[in-house]
Parts: structure tokens; sequence; C-alpha cells
């Protein structure tokens, strides 16, 4: 890592090399090695915790910062020449789509989350044609979230056979990121990606 970078970023590029580094260690166990990426994900990009949508929102800032240090096209390639299939199954599983586990624990009936699903469906699949990376990421990675919420908070078995499909792919898609995330931040220059949740004190 260079001198010249903020403290700051030097400890996230750490913290997230740390957690890459040990879910590539997970050969086997896919329930694992994702949670593990996303531990990695959160080291590159939080910078506070607690708060669902503050956090979205955090995503969505840290890959618009990515992309504009994305000369070539890194994220974009990862995407659109490696993953279109994996991301097309994500994008068509309502299990990852938070509105339906909504709609699901308030007994809604109204087909709201089914429009929405559509509508996101839809944007996504234009952005996958158009080759619109930002867009692609944003509902990309918040499918992959609600897959993080159900494995962090309990909502699925480990090893369990309904979500194998969508944990597979994710921490696939995740694998193949993050070296190019982490490699981004380090070619940065001073950009410091803003103050950590937990300083090293």
């Amino acid at each position: 890592m260079r001198d010249g970078q903020p403290e700051a970023l030097r400890v996230r590029i750490h913290r997230a090399i740390s957690w890459l580094a040990r879910a590539e260690q997970e050969k086997e166990d896919v329930d694992a090695r994702y949670i593990f990426l996303w531990i990695a994900f959160n080291a590159a990009y939080a910078s506070e915790f607690g708060f669902e949508q503050k956090e979205r929102d955090q995503v969505r800032q840290f890959i618009d910062r990515l992309l504009r240090l994305d000369g070539e096209q890194r994220l974009h390639d990862a995407l659109f020449r490696q993953f279109s299939g994996p991301i097309r199954t994500l994008i068509d599983n309502r299990f990852v789509f938070e509105p339906f586990w909504r709609a699901m624990r308030n007994h809604e009936s109204d087909g709201a989350w089914e429009t929405s699903f559509t509508t996101s469906r839809k944007l996504a699949l234009r952005a996958l044609i158009e080759k619109d990376t930002a867009t692609l990421l944003s509902i990309l990675l918040d499918r992959l979230y609600v897959l993080r919420n159900q494995l962090i908070h309990g909502g699925a078995t480990w090893g369990g056979v309904t979500n194998r499909a969508q944990v597979k792919d994710g921490a696939a898609i995740l694998g193949v990121l993050l070296p190019n995330v982490i490699d981004l931040m380090m070619r940065g220059g001073e950009d410091d990606f803003g103050y950590i949740a937990y300083p090293v004190i």
C-alpha cells in the first residue's frame, strides 16, 4: 500500500484483504464463504452501522466512487462478461427481494410487492442490456444484501437446500468483485473513502 494513503483507507484495505483471504480458504462451505466475503465488503465501504437504509445509501455512494476510479471498467467487465447468467437468476429470484418478505410479514394482499418486483426486474434487465454498471450493481447489491441478512440473522439453515443457488451465485459474484474493489481502492490515491466506524485506537 502507498505511504501517502490516509490511515483510514489503509485500515479499510487491510481489514478487507484479511477477510477476503479468509473467504478464499472456504472451498466447500459456501455459506461461510459468502459471510466472509460480505464482511470483507463491509470492511471496504462502511462508516456507520445500525440503520439499514443508511447502509444501503453508503453502498450506493461507495459504488459511485469506485466507478469514477474504474477507468479500465474492471467492475463492468466482471459483471457483464462473467456473470450475466447468475445475475439474471438473482434478479428473477423473489426470495432475495426485500419487499416480498415485507409483504409476507405484514400479510399484504394488494400485490404491491409484485408490481415493485416487476419494475425492479425490468430496470435491472435494461441495465444489463445497456451495460449500465451503476444501476445494475445497485440492484444486484440490494439482492445480495437481503441474502446477507438471511444468513446473518438466522433466516436460513446452514447448508440448507432451499437457498443453495443464490448463495453459490452470490459468493461467486462477490468473490470476483471484491479483489477488483480492493485494487481500485488501493489505486485511488488520496481518496480516503471517509471515516471508519471502528478505528484503530
